[in-house]
């Protein structure tokens, strides 16, 4: 019986699944929090072209990554949740890579939330990023109790596409 790990498909397949982009009208159930219109289900690799333009000592946003792609579609949005899953098969991804030796990677560490916290579910959590956001000379706000750190004056550390 194989195990679990030899079924597991590896990061950069699902980075790289071979995915159209699709724009479809905001589903009705969507309509309260994004309006009417147009959006875009991105592709992972489209996530990753974006994170990659993000240089050392910037950050950039989820929001801004979706504001990005969907302009770039001539969109009205793109999807919160696939953008959310993709920004993670991006770190997981980069994370692989680095794990197997590869000095360059994704720099998925650089994407924060609109607050300018943390992501906890990144590789090595909020801690890895921390460290490697410390690096590039980011400093953090204190926190208090669950939520994750933050970056502060994030505001003008952003990029702009």
């Amino acid at each position: 019986m194989p195990s679990k790990s030899s079924k597991r498909i590896p990061w950069r397949a699902k980075l790289e699944r071979q995915q159209e982009i699709k724009i479809v009208d905001i589903p009705p159930r969507m309509q309260a929090r994004l309006g009417k219109g147009r959006m875009l289900i991105p592709r992972p690799l489209d996530v990753d072209a974006l994170i990659r333009r993000v240089s050392k000592g910037k950050l950039v946003t989820v929001l801004q990554l979706r504001k990005e792609l969907a302009r770039r579609s001539k969109a009205d949005v793109a999807c919160p949740l696939c953008t959310g899953i993709f920004v993670r098969i991006v770190a997981e991804t980069a994370n692989e890579e680095r794990n197997m030796g590869k000095k360059v990677v994704t720099p998925f560490w650089r994407v924060i939330s609109g607050e300018g916290r943390l992501n906890p579910r990144f590789p090595g959590g909020a801690v890895a990023q921390k460290r490697s956001l410390a690096a590039e000379g980011h400093r953090f706000l204190k926190t208090s109790g669950k939520k994750p750190p933050a970056v502060a004056d994030f505001e003008a550390a952003l990029v702009r596409f």
